[in-house]
C-alpha cells in the first residue's frame, strides 16, 4: 500500500487539488493549441452521459439505489432534462438510472468538495483516475471501494489529455497501460472482496500524424471486472 493516505496525501496531491480549483474558476488551456476553455466548460462532467448505459446495467444487476460520483467535476450531466439515452426516454440522468439518491464529490470544485461520511450502493468515477499522481492512487482507489456497498465503476484514459495544468503539465499525469492499471486495481480490490467492480481502460488507436497532419484516431476499450 501507499505510504500516503487521505490524512497524509502527497505534496503533489495537495498541489493538484489547488490547480484544479484554479481551473474550475479560470478555465483551462488546451495542449499544443492556443485555445482557452472557459470555466463553465472546464471539467463540467458532461461526458458522463456516454457511460450512462454501462452504469445503468451495473445498477440494475446489483439492485443499487444510491450512487456517489467520485470526482464529478461540476456535475452538469445531472442538470440535464428530458434525455434520450440508448433509445430510452428519461426526465433526468438519475431517473434513467432509477436511483433514489445521487451525491457528487470533487475536491477541486467548492460546491462538491465536502467529503462524504456515509456509504453508497454504487461509486462511479469517470475521467478522473488518470488525473491523479501515482503515489496517491492506492489510497484513493481504496477510498472509492470503501464508499461502495455494491460496485465501483470507472473509466480511465491511457493517453495524454488535450488540457494542460497551470504548471504546464499535461492534465493526464498518470498515463499507463491497461495491464498496469489492472494490477493496481486488483491489489486494492482484494481488500474489498464483497464489492464488485467494472473498470474500462481506453487506449488510442491509429497513427498520430501523417505528413504532419493529425489523423482520425479511435479508442479501444480494455475491461477489467469482478463480481462479488
Amino acid at each position: 500500500m501507499s505510504i500516503y493516505t487521505r490524512e497524509n496525501p502527497s505534496p503533489e496531491y495537495r498541489e493538484m487539488v489547488e490547480m484544479y480549483a484554479t481551473l474550475h474558476e479560470q478555465g483551462a488551456e488546451k495542449a499544443e493549441r492556443e485555445d482557452h476553455r472557459p470555466p463553465e466548460e472546464t471539467f463540467a462532467g458532461k461526458m458522463l452521459v456516454s457511460h450512462a448505459p454501462t452504469i445503468k446495467w451495473l445498477i440494475e444487476r446489483t439492485g443499487s439505489k444510491s450512487l456517489l460520483d467520485y470526482g464529478s467535476g461540476k456535475g452538469r450531466s445531472y442538470e440535464l432534462e428530458n434525455l434520450e439515452i440508448a433509445g430510452v426516454q428519461a426526465a433526468s440522468l438519475q431517473a434513467y438510472w432509477g436511483l433514489d439518491r445521487v451525491r457528487c464529490y470533487d475536491p477541486g470544485y467548492a460546491p462538491f468538495s465536502e467529503l462524504p461520511t456515509e456509504r453508497f450502493d454504487a461509486v462511479i468515477s469517470t475521467d478522473v483516475l488518470e488525473h491523479i499522481t501515482e503515489p496517491d492512487l492506492p489510497w484513493i482507489l481504496d477510498e472509492m471501494f470503501g464508499y461502495a456497498r455494491c460496485f465501483v465503476f470507472a473509466n480511465i484514459a491511457c493517453y495524454p489529455a488535450k488540457k494542460v495544468l497551470p504548471n504546464g503539465q499535461n492534465a493526464h499525469c498518470t498515463v499507463r497501460s491497461p495491464d498496469w492499471w489492472r494490477g493496481v486495481i486488483h491489489a486494492i480490490a482484494m481488500r474489498h472482496t464483497d464489492v464488485s467492480y467494472h473498470f474500462s481502460m481506453a487506449t488510442r488507436t491509429g497513427p498520430k500524424k501523417r505528413f504532419g497532419i493529425a489523423g482520425k484516431r479511435g479508442l479501444e476499450h480494455h475491461t477489467s471486472e469482478r463480481w462479488a
